[in-house]
């Protein structure tokens, strides 16, 4: 049985590469880290359990449990963040105090002097915060199920990619489109790239650099450079 399900483990490893090769929380795939040992449970919570039941959907997802999107509630909540990206999208070169205005009312939080570029796409936006000063370039995505900080003077380049939602490895459950997340966190003084991918459950410590087009799959100490796919600690700054 054990050798069976390190088989299994190792061919989902095989097929995704460097990127969702871990099971996350309640045996989601988390896009990147290695498999935790004993963290193997693939299906999603039971629906009568005492637990769950108490929850709506949209707890369930702020709290990192399995939850399901359709929930009316997190529909509602996505159109809300799709329609404010629009309006802010659409601003006129120019106007800060209109692109101020609005991301102010899409994201948790945005540091004074923080200026993030459109296009942007959030999922709900309300789990994101941004530090002050921190500059965001064109084509940020923001897969915010789970809490995505960026801390104060980040650089953040062209296309970048901040993925936090996982989903399960048996087949069942997926298609059933349970889903959780894992956070992601970047210190402060952290430059990504243009078209860095950080995938959940990732944190990158404080002025550290990540090269352009890489991966993160696993945590980042302080003070490197990473490049690659995955990221890989090059030097020490």
């Amino acid at each position: 049985m054990r050798r069976d399900r390190d088989r299994q483990s190792g061919d989902v490893r095989a097929a995704a590469k460097s990127c969702c090769d871990r099971r996350g929380p309640h045996g989601m795939l988390a896009c990147g880290a290695r498999p935790v040992e004993g963290n193997t449970v693939t299906s999603a919570p039971a629906p009568g359990s005492p637990h769950t039941e108490a929850l709506s959907h949209k707890e369930r997802m702020l709290a990192g449990e399995h939850y399901l999107a359709d929930d009316p509630e997190l529909t509602a909540d996505a159109l809300r963040a799709e329609q404010l990206a629009d309006r802010y999208n659409a601003t006129r070169a120019g106007d800060q105090r209109a692109r101020d205005a609005i991301l102010r009312e899409l994201l948790a939080e945005v540091g004074e002097e923080a200026v993030v570029r459109p296009p942007l796409r959030a999922d709900y936006g309300y789990q994101t915060t941004i530090g002050p000063r921190t500059f965001v370039n064109w084509g940020l995505v923001l897969a915010d199920v789970g809490r995505v900080t960026i801390g104060a003077d980040v650089q953040i380049g062209p296309n970048v990619q901040l993925l936090t939602p996982t989903h399960p490895v048996d087949p069942e459950p997926r298609r059933a489109k349970w889903e959780a997340s894992q956070p992601i966190t970047l210190g402060d003084n952290v430059w990504l790239g243009g078209g860095v991918i950080v995938c959940p459950g990732v944190t990158i410590g404080e002025n550290t650099v990540v090269g352009a087009g890489s991966v993160v799959v696993r945590d980042l100490p302080a003070n490197v450079v990473a490049v690659g796919n995955p990221a890989r600690v090059v030097r020490e700054i």
